[in-house]
C-alpha cells in the first residue's frame, strides 16, 4: 500500500484590487469544523515549503488545522493570466499583502485564526496586530523588527541565499526551495519589506490584549538580529519576546526541530487562551 502524507494541496480564487489570483495552498486537514486555523507565511522570495515540517508534525496538527500558502508569483501561484503583469514591475505592497491575508481567510471561512510568518511574514504579522487586531486570535512574528531598510536592492533581483549559517541536515532542503523562485520576485518582495514596512510611527499603538503578539528571532540571524527585535518589543506592550538558540533567518526549514521546541509552547498558549 502507498505511503501518503497526511497533507494536501488546493487552489482557491481571490480578487484583490479587481484582479483574480489562482492560489495554491497546502493543508493537513481536509474536513470541516474543528482545528484552530495556523495560517502560515513563508520569507521573500520562497514559497509555503518552507512549512513543511510544521504540516508534517502531529503534536501540532492535532490541534492546528495548519495552511501553508503560496503567495502569488511565488511557487504553484502562477501570476494571474487575466493580468499584463509582465507590462510592470513586480513590487509586493503593504496594501496588497494585508488583503491577501484577510481575503484568503475570509474566502476560507477561517474563524480567528492565528498567524506566522517569517521575515516579511514575521513584519506582516506586526502589521495585522496593528491594522486587523480583531480579525486574528494571534499572530506570531519570526524574524521580525521595527523597520529593515536597505534591502531594495538590484543583486537581490535572483534568489541566493548563503549557505554558511545554516546546520545540517536541513541547508540544501532550503537552498533549494529558495532557488526555485521568479526571478524578480525575491527583490520585488523586499519591496514591502524594506521601503513600505517601517513599525515605527505605531508599534507603540499596537494593542497587544485584543491581539497577543509573540516574537521569535533566531540567535545568528543575518537580516534581523536579536537586539533588533528585542527594539520592536520594547515598543509593544504585551508583546513577548523569544531569542532561539541554534537558528538564523528560515528557522522553520533550517533547523525546524530546534524551532518546535520554542513554538510549540506558544502554541500550547494560544490554544489555552
Amino acid at each position: 500500500m502507498a505511503r501518503h502524507d497526511a497533507t494536501v494541496g488546493r487552489y482557491v480564487y481571490l480578487t484583490i484590487n479587481g484582479i483574480e489570483y489562482r492560489v495554491y495552498y497546502e493543508s493537513n486537514y481536509t474536513g470541516t469544523g474543528t482545528g484552530i486555523p495556523l495560517i502560515c507565511q513563508h520569507t521573500a522570495g520562497a514559497h509555503g515549503f518552507q512549512w513543511r515540517h510544521l504540516l508534517e508534525d502531529r503534536e501540532i496538527t492535532d490541534r492546528y488545522r495548519v495552511i501553508a500558502w503560496d503567495l502569488p508569483f511565488h511557487g504553484k501561484s502562477l501570476p494571474p493570466i487575466g493580468d499584463a503583469h509582465w507590462t510592470k514591475p513586480y513590487n509586493l505592497t503593504r496594501d496588497f499583502f494585508l488583503k491577501f491575508i484577510t481575503g484568503f481567510a475570509k474566502e476560507l471561512e477561517l474563524d480567528q485564526p492565528v498567524f506566522i510568518g517569517c521575515s516579511m511574514g514575521g513584519q506582516v504579522a506586526v502589521d495585522l496586530a496593528a491594522h486587523h487586531p480583531d480579525e486574528f486570535r494571534a499572530v506570531i512574528g519570526v524574524e521580525a523588527s521595527l523597520n529593515s531598510p536597505g534591502y531594495y536592492l538590484d543583486q537581490f533581483y535572483h534568489p541566493r541565499i548563503s549557505n554558511e549559517a545554516k546546520p545540517e541536515p536541513n541547508i540544501r532542503e532550503t537552498i533549494f526551495g529558495y532557488s526555485q523562485g521568479a526571478p524578480m520576485v525575491f527583490k520585488g518582495d523586499l519591496y514591502y519589506y524594506s521601503v513600505e514596512y517601517d513599525a515605527t510611527p505605531y508599534a507603540a499603538k499596537i494593542d497587544t490584549t485584543r491581539c497577543p503578539l509573540y516574537l521569535l528571532t533566531g540567535e545568528y540571524d543575518f537580516a534581523t538580529g536579536p537586539e533588533e527585535t528585542k527594539a520592536l518589543a520594547a515598543q509593544i506592550k504585551g508583546s513577548r519576546f523569544i531569542e532561539m538558540k541554534d537558528n538564523g533567518h528560515f528557522p522553520m526549514s533550517e533547523n525546524p526541530l530546534k524551532f518546535r521546541e520554542y513554538l510549540l509552547p506558544v502554541l500550547a498558549e494560544i490554544a489555552g487562551r
